[in-house]
């Protein structure tokens, strides 16, 4: 066996590279002008177009799909531990209730939405008004004597 009788296993093709000069001529075997000879030559998408023939409006968010807006059925959640420590046997619960034993603070001016969540126990009878609550809270509530109107 000699050196020059030896064979590679994989044979070494490889394609012909278009667009760097040499010996094909003009276009170099990309066939058009334009933005097809291009490096790269990604179509432009058809949406951008779309898109650019919407007029442009004032204001925030008012060409898209959906506008930038604060989502204010979100309830701040309190839960069955903390109305066991800030409250007393007997007591009503209401969110502004909440709001001056600091327990929830003010969005913005406003009172927020306030749901009772069942972590902790309740041992003591209150009455609940103007919230909603959790399964597990409504009847450990209820468990303790207490009420949700």
């Amino acid at each position: 066996m000699q050196t020059n009788s030896l064979k590679a296993r994989t044979p070494r093709i490889t394609s012909a590279r278009v667009g760097r000069g040499g010996k094909r001529g003009k276009t170099s075997g990309r066939g058009t002008k334009g933005q097809k000879a291009r490096a790269g030559r990604k179509m432009r998408p058809e949406m951008r177009d779309l898109i650019k023939k919407i007029p442009k409006r004032r204001g925030y968010g008012k060409n898209r799909s959906r506008t930038v807006r604060i989502d204010r059925s979100v309830a701040r959640a309190v839960n069955l531990a903390v109305l066991e420590a800030a409250f007393s046997a007997g007591d009503t619960v209401t969110p502004t209730e909440l709001v001056k034993k600091g327990i929830v603070s003010l969005r913005g001016a406003r009172v927020p939405a306030i749901k009772i969540l069942g972590a902790g126990e309740l041992t003591k009878k209150l009455s609940i008004s103007g919230m909603s609550a959790s399964a597990t809270a409504k009847a450990a509530i209820e468990k303790a004597g207490g009420s949700i109107l």
